[in-house]
């Protein structure tokens, strides 16, 4: 079949800009042929090259003494102690989500878990991030179904317990639903595996799936804004099978005790070509590959379908030449495919036949060293302008309306689909802040959240990125857990538009602030731009995944709320209207500035909370929602009433940063109270839970009732 003639438009089709195609013939010095333009166009597209952010993420804290593996392998690794590390990642898969929501979210697990096992870790949890449009838009339903279908049936099947995440609804994401999925796994740290290729003349093997047309050209779909031709792209989202994933984990876990594994690296985004190009670029080598020798589960597949192809379950290896033998009756037992496809050449090329024929002859290293780089213009987000007044409320009328909202309503509806039991070690599953699960056979355990509020980015994006770390190294303190380190999913519009790129780069300043305040470095994650339809922009939204510590699970503070105990504030608070959920759901507003974020405060308040963990029985931070939700959360969690001492709205809903509701009996609480004073941390006592109501001032519902409504709204709303 005759390869298609280059021409502009074909140019343009595969999402490269006039200025690039001449720099591609600049480095190679002819006509690509159409092949090497589809490779150029998967490793030069914005989801591989991180062409617009690089200048930015460069700037982030990535490292520290806990740090073992930073940002550049497929995964960060994080000591644990004892030998042992976390292995853990964020990443994307909006676009395919919104075209198929099942197959979209399916393959995001699909993807997130291999990452996390082709460093050699077993992965133990998992968690996602989904933002949807309002639940009224004629897609939601159908979108929030089959996402959370193909986020459990992939998870659930594979056998790994998911248990922690968030679910959002804003009219912003109509037209372009976020799918972030995490993944975190444990290896020892005598046993990580990295990508990078050493070695001339080693084999390079196939192995996993075989390949298909499926998710061909994904990876540059993903780096274009959506318009009405949507529909035409389906064919450009992949196809998941968890149970051939699942084997794969386990043949390639054996694998790696044999000695066999030199590199791996698994076929995500641009499959073939980009875990070629990456395994032979990290190690200074060429691969030369024969794609005659690639399995196959279509006829007549092309070098261009092959190299392109999205397929999912597949990884690719550089493999120890006297070891063949045994590797390869590894894979025949698991029955999958295991096929020597290539080998790494001493020349800076990527050479690949078809047919006896050379369809591709590239310099290896420019494929990805020489990828554009943008320091693309940026306006800062305007300011804010002042809260204008916030009149008084019945604080139950309030709360009523924070219930009934998909966004603040239990999750259950959501969770019942997914299982966060399986492997046996989940010490508190989704629902409550952090999932916490037990780090097996020792005494340790690890608690994981993902937080971000898009209005306070949107409003305020250095702010909103400082809350966004901030938030997660609370909701990981408010289980005991000591946060070690992060990684970072930064979803936002088109960044060629200077106003959007300003809101990436505010929030980049204030994630970094925060991550190096607070001790959380980044050690991997993932950015999604292009998140617009008919030039429509999301809310920006850099979701923060965190991962924390507890040296002994027995240090887990629970959430043993009892008839009596008090309820305390941890924290200052100005009654902080801005932004907040109050006006959002309550007064339709979306105005005022983002709360401000105290670093200090955060990490002087944070180390309260631990070092007095023995004295508190139930803790949780206070963000959206405010005083008044946490507090309902927690009788509601307890099933036991709660009485606040106050009416007034700004001290019940505000969202000052850096607090944390806490409950304890007498005793406890005045031993806290002393403690505070000692540390100079502000400690309120706000009220008691107690009774069967929820009370503020004279305002008083039944807790019965707002539970059901609690309950009950979000699958109302979606279901």
């Amino acid at each position: 079949m005759a390869e298609p003639v280059i021409t502009e438009e074909l140019i343009a089709a595969h999402g490269l800009k006039p200025d690039e195609y001449d720099s591609i013939l600049q480095i190679i010095g002819r006509e690509p042929s159409f092949t090497e333009l589809g490779i150029f166009s998967a490793m030069w597209n914005e989801h591989c090259s991180y062409k617009s952010s690089k200048k930015w993420l460069r700037t982030l804290p990535t490292e520290g003494p806990q740090v073992i593996c930073g940002p550049g392998e497929n995964a960060g690794i994080v000591d644990i102690g004892d030998g042992q590390a976390v292995v853990f990642k964020m990443e994307s898969h909006n676009h395919p989500s919104y075209i198929e929501p099942y197959q979209g979210a399916a393959t995001g697990v699909g993807g997130i878990l291999r990452d996390v096992f082709t460093m050699g870790a077993r992965p133990v949890a998992a968690m996602n991030a989904l933002s949807f449009g309002a639940p009224d838009h004629p897609k939601t339903r159908q979108l929030v179904s089959g996402v959370v279908e193909g986020v459990g049936g992939y998870g659930n099947a594979f056998g790994v317990p998911t248990v922690g995440g968030e679910v959002r609804f804003h009219p912003a994401y109509n037209g372009n639903c976020l799918v972030n999925a995490f993944a975190a796994g444990l290896a020892d740290t005598d046993s990580i595996f990295y990508s990078a290729a050493s070695g001339v003349g080693m084999p390079v093997v196939y192995l996993g799936a075989k390949t298909g047309r499926d998710g061909v050209g994904g990876a540059t779909m993903a780096s274009a804004e959506f318009d009405d031709t949507i529909e035409e792209k389906r064919p450009t989202v992949q196809v998941g099978d968890p149970f051939t994933e699942k084997r794969l984990m386990e043949a390639c876990l054996e694998l790696m005790q044999t000695g066999a594994v030199i590199s791996i690296q698994d076929m995500g985004a641009a499959g073939l070509t980009c875990s070629a190009v990456e395994m032979g670029g990290k190690g200074g080598l060429g691969i030369q590959l024969n794609l005659d020798h690639v399995p196959q589960r279509e006829d007549a597949m092309t070098a261009y379908e092959m190299m392109l192809s999205e397929s999912q379950e597949r990884m690719l290896m550089v493999l120890r030449p006297e070891k063949e033998a045994e590797a390869k009756a590894v894979f025949d037992k698991w029955d999958l495919d295991f096929a020597i496809v290539g080998e790494t050449i001493a020349e800076d090329r990527f050479l690949i036949l078809h047919g006896n024929v050379v369809v591709a002859d590239l310099p290896l290293s420019k494929l990805s060293s020489s990828a554009p780089e943008y320091d693309r213009p940026w306006v800062p987000t305007e300011p804010a302008e002042p809260l204008s007044d916030v009149p008084q409320i019945d604080p139950l009328d309030a709360l009523r309306a924070l219930l009934s909202s998909p966004n603040y309503a239990a999750k259950q509806w959501v969770f019942d689909q997914y299982d966060s039991m399986v492997m046996a070690d989940t010490a508190r599953g989704p629902g409550l802040g952090a999932g916490v699960i037990r780090v097996h056979g020792t005494d340790k355990a690890l608690a994981f959240t993902s937080d971000v509020t898009p209005r306070y980015v949107r409003a305020n994006p250095e702010e909103g990125g400082k809350q966004a770390v901030a938030e997660a190294y609370r909701n990981l303190t408010a289980t005991g857990a000591l946060p070690l380190a992060s990684t970072d999913n930064l979803n936002f519009g088109n960044p060629e538009k200077p106003e959007i790129m300003g809101q990436f780069v505010g929030a980049i300043k204030g994630i970094g602030a925060a991550c190096a305040a607070l001790d959380m470095p980044i050690v991997s994650g993932n950015v999604s731009l292009y998140n617009e339809t008919d030039g429509a922009a999301i809310l920006p939204t850099p979701t923060i995944g965190a991962v924390g510590l507890l040296k002994s699970a027995d240090d887990l503070i629970g959430c043993d709320v009892r008839d009596g105990h008090f309820a305390l504030v941890v924290g200052e608070a100005t009654g902080h209207l801005g932004q907040s959920a109050l006006l959002a759901e309550v007064f339709n507003r979306e105005d005022g500035d983002a709360p401000a974020v105290d670093l200090e405060a955060e990490k002087r308040n944070g180390e309260f909370i631990r070092d007095n963990r023995d004295l508190i029985t139930a803790c949780t931070d206070l963000s959206d929602g405010g005083l008044m939700l946490a507090a309902f959360e927690l009788a509601e969690t307890a099933g036991v009433g709660v009485v606040l001492d106050t009416d007034d709205t700004a001290a019940l809903f505000g969202e000052d940063q850096a607090r944390y509701l806490v409950a304890c009996g007498f005793d406890r609480a005045e031993a806290l109270m002393t403690a505070a004073a000692q540390a100079g941390v502000p400690l309120t006592t706000v009220g008691r839970f107690t009774g069967d109501s929820v009370r503020a001032g004279r305002s008083e519902a039944p807790l019965a009732e707002l539970s059901t409504l609690y309950r009950s709204a979000f699958a109302e709303a979606v279901g």
